[in-house]
């Protein structure tokens, strides 16, 4: 099955939350018991430091088991990004029994820096 397509927005200062439920093709969530999950923003797919990454060893993506969700949250210090930038993302789901390795979305990532300063 091919990557879904979601774009999304990063915004500087403020935490980012994005909640999701994997489903199956007949709409039951996907049992995520056992799999890790990762996603990465780069400014372009062949850069090679990332912009803002998320993954379950950090906490910052946790997976809900037989209900299918995956929460991906990271602080408001996330990025250093002083200007509004495009670049793409990925989000990755590793069976870890297998090591089948998923790609569930993928799309381009605004980053919006903060105007408002401490």
């Amino acid at each position: 099955m091919p990557a879904k397509k979601l774009d999304i927005t990063i915004e500087q200062g403020a935490t980012f939350v994005m909640n999701l439920t994997w489903t199956s093709p007949a709409g039951t969530p996907v049992n995520l018991t056992g799999y890790t999950a990762k996603m990465q923003a780069r400014l372009k797919h062949s850069s090679a430091t990332a912009l803002a990454t998320f993954n379950t060893a950090d906490a910052t993506i946790t997976l809900g088991g037989s209900a299918g969700t995956i929460a991906v949250s990271g602080p408001a210090a996330l990025t250093g990004i002083t200007k509004p930038v495009y670049g793409v993302y990925d989000l990755e789901l590793t069976e870890t029994s297998t090591g089948k390795v998923t790609r569930l979305l993928e799309g381009r990532a605004f980053f919006s820096p903060e105007v408002t300063k401490a």
